[in-house]
């Protein structure tokens, strides 16, 4: 065995999206950075051995899917990866790649595959001097010293190496008084799964299972136990392809020490429910008789083991309320998912199964949950000083973890600790000085770094472009959109999931359009609906101030107006409300009302054939609204039209719709290249100009097709500087299609004038911009 000794200043034990997030985010910060991972590709449960895809708050809330290191991949992936999206089982090496890639071209990072941590070396009590590894295949020991070391191994092997306290299983509900908590605590926790991918051959295909599977005779189990043999795909027949995430198992093996012992079991299960589907099933074999089964996973997707306590412990009343944390570095919105104890071993499956994926039930109303912010102590070991923990492993109640633990959510974690430990690096501090003392750097480093934060925006003080005054060559208005209105949204379709309503736009509940306001007066609403009756219909309509796109309170902050819109028989009317809203009867100056049309079921109000960005729609499921089909918008019309894309929005602070549009739309009818420009009473020195696009967020990843590149971000754009009375051309990029670009300029330009010129899309006929930056 030979031996090897490296030294870091951050050490990240763990290769999934938590781990991988936090060493590049690390890297990226200036501390010399190594990732330890178990496996020879990184993603854990989103790679090629797994195949889950990353789910997360954008499953549940228009425009809030996770950004930063997650969004750069993601956007990355999808541009390159010719295969289409299923849930499970259909993610390939393109993506294992995508992730390597970043990972070789990051500096200050070293990458350690097929390495296993196997033990700590402490300095005292409360410190870790380094890991021992081995590296398979290679017979050698590695030992890894490092100032701050970071937890992502699911199991929290290290933190539990070097004695750290943590919990496994279900606390009881007089612990914390939480609403999904048993009465009993137990060692339940949610289980493991494999997944399947099969492939259509074009002829009739046998399949004849091996004797070892387990066997399944009973239609019941799948149909009436809340394991529906159906996918997620958008063609027909996709959701015989793959899948699916009840093929789950966990207890009474442990998910630590009988992993095998799973894997196994899970193996049976998973070729027991293809030979039900190709040779048992009445309906599904006829269906199934061309297809083949092309693979199938041997590494158990884990869903929960030890969890890490740390300095602060999330319960399920923070994230079901929206607690606000001094120490947010993240942000969650998944719901309360917690799954049946036993999994395929259990009497029935998880709730909102057996329910059918009601998008209204009691079920939905007490798990729904967020936007929510995510503190950053609850990621900083309470028992050793230079540990952090971000993943499935974090310091979190079992019921609190059935939100924090999807994929989107932990990868978002993982570049909050990353960040912060390149703090306490780069400034020679310990982590819990970092969580008190230096938060404010921590969360306006992630700002700049394109992640999102709920109660923080831009306040940087090196950002010299906010004191900049902004103008634009032009700006669109939102007049409205109507059901005929045209919209470019090549690539992002509707993608079969649960978070959907009924398939009719009737007013089967009231139902809610975000307005985004920017003018001072709202003379006219219009909605376009169709009654189906023959008779006079008539259908109360409210406007109501709301805090931001994701207040789902019904009745919002404050009732502006009421009416009640009379709709005669036919079809496609235009019904108007002369509303006549200003800002001394309660019109807010900036931000967001909502136009709500109350339960009518004779009566259709249509949705839009363009998503007005920005501009979303919510639905009553019982004192409360929750989104409204996928993201789009209703059918609406608002005079006079109103300056909600204004060029001064990218100096918002936010880069994405929140309380506002926070975006620069340009007029798409003006003839010339869209640009905007910043202007300063005096010459400025800029050698950095960093710049956020719109696109990728509006909903979650599955919606977006393979190729795919979002038309609203710029494509071909220049930045060009006012120097010695002329414009000059510092900057030239082509072919774009991420979301943030930073720019470090050739050399430092002295000017008061910096404009950008959009010269393409990639299809938007408007122009936009969520953000400019120079440094």
């Amino acid at each position: 065995m030979k031996t090897r000794n490296e030294t870091f200043d951050v050490v990240v034990c763990g290769g999934g999206l938590a781990g991988f997030c936090a060493a590049v985010s690390a890297a990226r910060n200036g501390a010399k950075t190594a990732i330890i991972q178990d496996r020879p590709v990184f993603g854990g449960n989103s790679s090629s051995e797994v195949r889950v895809t990353t789910h997360g708050s954008a499953a549940f809330h228009a425009y809030a899917r996770e950004t930063g290191i997650i969004s750069e991949l993601l956007i990355e992936e999808r541009a390159r990866n010719h295969e289409e999206i299923n849930e499970n089982g259909w993610t390939n090496s393109v993506w294992d790649m995508t992730m390597y890639d970043m990972a070789i071209r990051t500096s200050n990072l070293e990458v350690f595959l097929n390495t296993t941590v196997q033990g700590v070396n402490k300095a005292d009590n409360r410190t870790i001097e380094s890991v021992v590894c081995h590296v398979l295949n290679a017979e050698v020991e590695l030992t890894i010293k490092g100032k701050v070391f970071i937890d992502c191994t699911g199991d929290g092997i290290v933190a539990d190496r070097s004695g750290c306290e943590w919990r496994f299983g279900e606390e009881a509900h007089e612990e914390f008084n939480e609403p999904h908590a048993p009465e009993k605590a137990s060692e339940n926790v949610m289980g493991s799964s494999i997944h399947f991918k099969a492939v259509d051959m074009g002829r009739p295909v046998p399949y004849k299972a091996p004797s070892w599977i387990k066997n399944y005779e009973d239609a019941s189990f799948f149909y009436k136990q809340g394991r529906p043999l159906e996918h997620t795909g958008h063609k027909e027949n996709d959701r015989y392809r793959g899948g699916y995430w009840w093929l789950e198992i966990g207890i009474p093996w442990d998910t630590i020490y009988e992993n095998e012992d799973i894997r196994h079991e899970l193996t049976r299960h998973t070729l027991g429910v293809w030979d039900w589907i190709k040779n048992k099933d009445p309906e599904l074999k006829e269906i199934a008789k061309n297809y083949a089964l092309e693979w199938i996973g041997q590494v158990p997707g884990k869903r929960e083991s030890r969890r890490i306590m740390g300095r602060y412990l999330m319960t399920e009343h923070d994230p079901l309320n929206k607690k606000v944390f001094e120490d947010e570095v993240a942000f969650g919105g998944w719901n309360v998912d917690l799954h049946a104890p036993g999994g395929l071993l259990a009497s029935s499956s998880e709730p909102a199964a057996m329910e059918g994926y009601k998008v209204v039930s009691e079920f939905q109303r007490a798990t729904l949950c967020g936007p929510y912010g995510i503190p950053l102590n609850m990621m900083i070991s309470k028992d050793i000083d230079n540990l952090m923990m971000a993943g499935r492993n974090v310091s979190a109640t079992h019921a609190a973890l059935g939100t924090v633990r999807v994929m989107g959510t932990t990868a978002i974690m993982g570049q909050g600790v990353g960040t912060a430990a390149a703090v306490s690096v780069n400034l020679d501090l310990k982590l819990p000085e970092v969580a008190d003392n230096y938060i404010d750097t921590v969360k306006q480093k992630l700002l700049r770094d394109g992640c999102f934060l709920l109660n923080n925006k831009n306040e940087d003080e090196n950002d010299i472009a906010r004191k900049a005054k902004v103008t634009a060559s032009s700006e669109a208005k939102c007049v409205g959109v109507g059901p005929n209105t045209q919209g470019v949204h090549e690539g992002l379709r509707f993608w079969k999931t649960q978070h959907q309503t009924s398939k009719t736009d009737k007013l089967m509940q009231r139902r809610g359009q975000w307005i985004a306001v920017g003018n001072d007066k709202i003379k006219t609403l219009s909605v376009c609906l169709t009654n189906h009756s023959d008779e006079i219909q008539h259908v109360q309509a409210k406007v109501v101030t709301v805090e931001d796109i994701w207040d789902y309170s019904v009745d919002g902050s404050e009732e502006l107006a009421d009416t009640t819109l009379e709709v005669t028989p036919g079809e496609n009317k235009w019904i108007s409300w002369s509303v006549q809203l200003n800002t001394s009867n309660g019109l807010p100056k900036s931000g967001y009302i909502r136009l709500d049309l109350l339960e009518n079921e004779n009566v259709e109000w249509h949705r839009a054939g363009k998503i007005e960005p920005g501009h979303v729609c919510a639905f009553d499921i019982g004192n409360r609204m929750r989104r409204y089909d996928h993201g789009i918008s209703m059918s609406y019309k608002v005079e006079p039209a109103q300056r909600c894309f204004s060029a001064e929005n990218i100096l918002s602070g936010f880069t994405r719709p929140y309380r506002s549009t926070n975006l620069w739309r340009s007029d798409e009818k003006s003839p010339d290249a869209p640009w905007i420009e910043l202007s300063w009473d005096e010459v400025m020195s800029i050698s950095q100009v960093e710049l956020t696009f719109p696109g990728n967020i509006l909903r979650e990843y599955h919606a977006y097709e393979s190729f795919y590149r979002d038309p609203q971000c710029a494509k071909d754009y220049s930045i060009s500087a006012w120097v010695n009375g002329e414009w000059k051309e510092i900057l030239q990029v082509n072919d774009n299609y991420q979301r943030q670009r930073k720019h470090k300029l050739n050399s430092t330009v002295h000017t008061d004038r910096l404009r950008l010129t959009i010269h393409a899309t990639n299809g938007d006929p408007s122009a936009a911009v969520y953000e400019i930056r120079c440094y």
